[in-house]
């Protein structure tokens, strides 16, 4: 990992000149005689483009080419998610109840602080939640029941009414058991073997099997991610994520130990995740770097941790934690453990993260799988101006005017003034009849 001494320095190396949107790759080198690549947007805007047209058949076609998985059916049927159950160890199936559990409590606890409809003085609004929302689960080699848990279950509390998942199938055409097991406690729908780009083709346009969505929500690769941001605003999405980051904010109280395995398993995501170390301590500093290097050789996913840390880990040493703050708020992290005294005392301080973690006892992977609060969380330097997954995410706000004679008489004057102002005599008329 990378040291770096002195709060001016990091300043440097820690803001982010374009926030990264999962959308930036590196540059491809180019050679005379080699044909340029088309880049993912041109792949995406083909998929999107085929799906729109030719509906399942597009689908059915991709899956073989893309996932190696001919089918004979896009969803699964109910027999195939009871069956699950039977594959998958009662253990997890027991864990995935109880995050189920503590996810839902989370996000009741913030429906109900949410404003309700009202109706006051001619004046109000109502909140109605969305009415079919899709749910994009990464799988084929892989299962991620966390993330049908962590995006499903605040939509449902929220109370939209049909909730899909669509997930990459594997070379056989099924699903990991897990990912259906999942789907089937947090309340999901329907479930389709659809994956890549077609699969957010097909929750935006519809096809004949797969019901056309008003939001998608989930994670995924570049053309994943490429595909929701060319479907925003024919759908609404919840995000554009990228890899993970974590940042630690730790003094000398901090255990090396704690903070070592933090970063490492943040950074064990993805090679180009984000794993950062702030401390005013350099003796820690020190027993971090050592720690690091000693976890690192046990891991399982030591390869995709070891070249995220090398590429985008970081340990920094700064004067104060005052100093620690400031540079946590430039980078405005996905995930911010404060490992310091009276760590609370700093989170007002805190204004751009996903999510803060006080203290050892608080470790990110609990907010990964179990602690309540979902795991999708803005990423990028996005926590500037976006927030974590919940269910207002899952709401909308429809206005109401229902004014009386009176209050029509009183303000309409004043708005034939404004409307003739900008040239509108219509709408000057339109009030001037009333009175």
């Amino acid at each position: 990992m990378r040291v770096v001494k002195g709060f001016q320095k990091a300043k440097s190396l820690l803001t982010r000149e374009v926030p990264y949107s999962g959308l930036i790759l590196p540059p491809k080198p180019r050679t005379k005689t080699r044909r340029k690549e088309p880049s993912p947007e041109e792949i995406v805007k083909r998929i999107l483009a085929e799906v729109r047209r030719k509906g399942d058949k597009a689908l059915f076609s991709y899956t073989k080419k893309l996932d190696g998985a001919e089918l004979s059916s896009l969803e699964v049927s109910e027999s195939e998610s009871q069956d699950a159950y039977k594959k998958v160890d009662k253990k997890l199936v027991s864990a995935l109840k109880l995050a189920a559990n503590r996810i839902k409590q989370f996000h009741s606890m913030c429906k109900q602080r949410l404003e309700s409809s009202f109706l006051s003085q001619g004046l109000g609004r109502q909140i109605s939640p969305l009415n079919r929302v899709g749910i994009y689960v990464p799988g084929g080699t892989a299962a991620y029941p966390s993330t049908v848990l962590m995006t499903a279950i605040p939509a449902r509390v929220a109370g939209v009414k049909e909730i899909f998942v669509v997930t990459p199938p594997q070379k056989d055409g099924t699903i990991p058991p897990a990912t259906l097991v999942a789907a089937d406690i947090a309340g999901v729908n329907r479930t389709f073997k659809i994956g890549g780009a077609q699969a957010i083709a097909a929750l935006a346009f519809g096809t004949e099997s797969v019901p056309k969505v008003d939001k998608i929500c989930g994670p995924g690769n570049v053309f994943v991610v490429t595909a929701k941001k060319m479907a925003y605003g024919i759908v609404d999405i919840e995000s554009l994520p990228g890899p993970s980051e974590i940042v630690i904010v730790a003094d000398d109280t901090a255990n090396a130990s704690f903070c070592a395995a933090d970063l490492i398993a943040q950074a064990e995501h993805d090679p180009q995740a984000s794993a950062i170390i702030i401390t005013t301590s350099s003796k820690l500093a020190s027993n971090v770097d050592s720690e690091v290097k000693k976890q690192l050789a046990k891991l399982e996913r030591q390869t995709i941790a070891t070249e995220a840390l090398n590429s985008r880990g970081m340990i920094v040493l700064v004067d104060s934690p005052d100093e620690a703050i400031e540079l946590v708020n430039l980078y405005a992290p996905e995930h911010v453990s404060l490992m310091l005294r009276n760590a609370a005392s700093y989170i007002q301080k805190i204004r751009h993260a996903g999510c803060i973690f006080i203290g050892g006892s608080s470790p990110v992977a609990l907010g990964d799988y179990i602690a309540g609060p979902s795991h999708v969380l803005p990423t990028g330097g996005s926590a500037r101006f976006s927030s974590p997954l919940g269910v207002e995410d899952f709401l909308k706000a429809t206005n109401i005017i229902a004014l009386d004679e009176a209050a029509g008489k009183e303000l309409g004057q004043v708005a034939i003034t404004i409307a003739e102002a900008e040239g509108f005599k219509g709408h000057a008329q339109a009030i001037r009849i009333r009175l």
